[in-house]
């Protein structure tokens, strides 16, 4: 009997889905809006259809498990607590509900940490037992793996990276509170600093790349970085510096084998990597932890998918 695992992603923006194969190779996919505005059965309802379209043409016994990624904290319960972006989901339990409306095994997690996990088996973190991913964008975000296994902590909260705390008075988070990583190098982070600049009379090109007409963003500030501008350049380096920082604290704590940075702020390249990997390099507090990787990490927009894929192959094996 052939076998399937269906992984999906709930964002602000889209809800998506994708039938693999046991080998990870996807066989079908679908998409939504998650017009979050109309509410948590919505939703719900929305995650029902995208699932349902993926495994569209197969019997509920060909199917492995269905696992489900989604921003902000999920208990090992499989239960979503406030979750960014998504008003009304607080304490709803996916797992549950994804299970009782398809009667298959099912599992629930959060994206950063199953995007780690996606990393291991099918991405830039394959060969490796520690590993640390981390996700630069709208926020920051990531997932560690510790000797091959995904540390979750007591009740499935852990690895919230980026909210540790690098300035005492600093920026205040989305979260509420000062001088988190997140507030200091995310996408929107990066813009705002821009602004500021800009409209305190700094000499910048940035204007120039505003998507349609929008304001800066920080993909703006990349994309002018691109070009030279010397500005745009700082920014990036000031945020390449915390997640250096960042990463030093990881390291010290953790002695990862691998770093992985993915997310919209990444795609910078080597105008953010170089100044990480000299921080790192700058700041650990002994050779002994200068060997680690710190590299661009893989699967694209597709990672929160094959993280999820990932954890219904994990959860079967160890059943």
């Amino acid at each position: 009997m052939k076998r399937w695992v269906i992984g999906a992603d709930l964002g602000g923006t889209l809800i998506r889905a994708m039938r693999t194969d046991l080998d990870g190779r996807m066989l079908a996919r679908a998409e939504v809006h998650t017009q979050a505005q109309q509410g948590p059965e919505a939703i719900l309802g929305r995650i029902f259809e995208v699932i349902g379209q993926a495994s569209e043409g197969t019997d509920p016994g060909e199917v492995l498990g269905i696992a489900i990624g989604a921003p902000g904290p999920v208990d090992e319960q499989g239960r979503l607590f406030d979750p960014p972006n998504l008003p009304g989901l607080r304490e709803v339990s996916l797992r549950e509900r994804i299970r009782d409306r398809f009667q298959v095994p099912t599992f629930a997690g959060n994206d950063g940490n199953l995007g780690a996990l996606g990393q291991l088996r099918f991405g830039a973190g394959q060969g490796v037992k520690h590993l640390i991913y981390m996700t630069i964008g709208t926020g920051i975000g990531g997932g560690i793996i510790s000797n091959g296994e995904l540390l979750i902590g007591a009740r499935g909260f852990a690895a919230e990276i980026g909210h540790q705390t690098l300035v005492q008075d600093g920026p205040i988070c989305g979260c509420g509170q000062p001088g988190h990583l997140e507030a200091l190098a995310s996408g929107p982070s990066i813009a705002r600093r821009a602004r500021e600049r800009l409209a305190a009379g700094a000499s910048s090109t940035i204007g120039q790349y505003r998507e349609g007409g929008n304001d800066v963003t920080g993909k703006s500030v990349t994309d002018a970085a691109r070009h030279g501008d010397k500005l745009a350049l700082e920014l990036l380096r000031e945020a390449a510096t915390y997640i250096g920082l960042g990463l030093v604290n990881l390291i010290h704590i953790l002695e990862p084998q691998r770093i992985l940075l993915g997310g919209g702020v990444s795609q910078a390249g080597e105008l953010l990597f170089e100044t990480v990997r000299q921080t790192v390099h700058d700041r650990v507090m002994s050779p002994v932890y200068k060997g680690v990787e710190i590299q661009p990490a893989a699967l694209g927009a597709d990672v929160g998918l094959m993280g999820a894929v990932a954890l219904v192959l994990e959860q079967s094996s160890s059943a």
